[in-house]
């Protein structure tokens, strides 16, 4: 029987190790006698102090107590609590190295998971000003020193700590949870109490259209009681004349789950709107909407070119959710067939053809493997289809359903490398070749990102 593997290393122990590459999660690594530690905030090629705090017996965790060394790609960090709350676990690094990081991923992946080292992957799309972006915001509220007060929770607990200022986050959705917040505490409104189940306000969620403007706030509270509403939503209103839309979503059960099942309009309706593109989309409080706008166009752009259409073709946009890329096809299709699972998504995709009159469009909800198993014994087929999944990939017969129906092309949008990289050999062995795969960088400071892959029916 063989032995154990004898961990070199003890907890509280202290060592200095080098930095030799980045995990998918942007933690250095370092190995002692062959054992690899993972370091946050380490660059390749710094020289670091570390004490372990951490240990399994294949890997542990160690924390940087001095750098004797800084790497080129090292910047100031803009506020300790960002790595604390793991909202920008990339802070620390220069925004050109964040980039090739993220193509570097995608590279490993079709490397090792697709076995595709040959498929060109493009340097990643980045942004000018690699801040401010995100267009949602979802603020936990709890009750610290006697107070009303708004955070993020600190990573792998359920501790909040206090922040007003979110960096990645539209400075006026900050500006906004501040006021909503000050509000709250004026009225007495009770902050929810986790541990207890007791109190109100659980959440403020605060949207906003990056090209128009609107503001949706969304107050997520355990009861229906919101007292004294008839004084809150004047003052919210004064406050931040941008709002269009404040819904009360309510959730009295115990769980991480943010939304709950009710929801109360409090004013105007319960959506707002933005453009992407040219199209304009109504976007409601439950509706899944890119959270980085300026980024988005640039990855549905892409989607387009790789597309190459002509106007004769025929479409199938799966997971066509409010029918964002669907709708921006259209314009350069013959007719698109968007599937979603999530109905009240397909009523929201419909009021959208409906709202840039495209009529070229057919929306239908269902699960797309199980609509794309019938379209295809049906004997459908489709020029090209396009497809942004969930971070788990497609699902099996899905992919039996596409290498059944052979649409002559594919593009592959997709938030997650490594189901990519599966699904793609997958495809391959069902008779596609990948052309090319464009990463684009949705989530700067961030280790996610987002890929165009192009695939050809051989």
């Amino acid at each position: 029987m063989k032995a154990d593997k004898v961990v070199p290393v003890k907890k509280n122990e202290k060592h200095t190790v080098k930095i030799e590459d980045l995990t998918h999660e942007g933690m250095g690594v370092a190995r002692i006698q062959g054992y690899s530690l993972f370091i946050e905030n380490a660059l390749p090629g710094e020289q670091v102090e570390v004490k372990i705090h951490k240990t399994g017996k294949s890997f542990g965790y160690a924390k940087v107590l001095n750098r004797l060394n800084s790497s080129e790609d090292r910047v100031v960090i803009q506020d300790e609590n960002y790595t604390r709350v793991g909202i920008t676990p990339l802070q620390h690094m220069r925004y050109p190295a964040q980039l090739n990081f993220k193509k570097q991923q995608v590279i490993n992946s079709m490397q090792r998971i697709a076995k595709l080292p040959e498929v060109p992957v493009y340097d990643t799309i980045g942004m000018a000003n690699p801040s401010g972006y995100r267009n949602k915001a979802q603020i936990p509220v709890r009750k610290i020193n006697d107070k009303l007060t708004t955070g993020f929770f600190r990573k792998n607990s359920h501790e909040v700590i206090p922040m007003e200022n979110f960096y990645i986050q539209d400075p006026k959705i900050d500006e906004t949870i501040i006021a909503v917040r000050d509000i709250m505490r004026e009225y007495g409104v009770k902050p929810y109490n986790e541990n207890e189940n007791t109190g109100n306000l659980r959440h403020i969620i605060v949207r906003r259209g990056y090209y128009t403007g609107e503001i949706m706030i969304v107050l997520v509270t355990r009861t229906a009681k919101l007292f004294p509403t008839s004084k809150i939503i004047p003052d919210i209103l004064e406050a931040i004349p941008e709002v269009v839309s404040i819904v009360q979503n309510v959730n009295p059960k115990h769980t991480n789950v943010i939304l709950g099942d009710d929801a109360i309009v409090l004013y105007g309706e319960d959506k707002y709107r933005d453009t992407l593109l040219g199209n304009t989309f109504e976007i409601s409080h439950r509706s899944f909407y890119q959270v980085n706008p300026q980024q988005t166009e640039k990855l549905y752009q892409t989607v387009l070119d790789f597309a190459e259409l002509t106007g004769e073709e025929t479409v199938i946009d799966a997971y066509s959710g409010i029918g964002t890329i669907a709708l921006t096809l259209a314009k350069n299709a013959k007719h698109v067939y968007g599937i979603e699972i999530i109905e009240p998504a397909v009523e929201n995709a419909k009021a959208n053809a409906e709202l840039n009159n495209i009529e070229n469009v057919t929306f239908e909800a269902g699960a797309a493997e199980e609509v794309m198993v019938q379209w295809s014994e049906e004997g459908r087929t489709a020029d090209l289809l396009v497809v942004d999944p969930p971070r788990k990939g497609l699902e099996k017969e899905f992919t039996e359903a596409v290498i059944a129906m052979q649409p002559t092309k594919m593009v592959y949008v997709s938030c997650n490398p490594a189901t990519l990289a599966r699904d793609l050999a997958l495809l391959t062995e069902g008779g596609y070749t990948v052309k090319k795969v464009q990463p684009v960088d949705l989530f700067p400071q961030t280790t996610h990102v987002e890929s165009v892959a192009l695939l050809v029916r051989n």
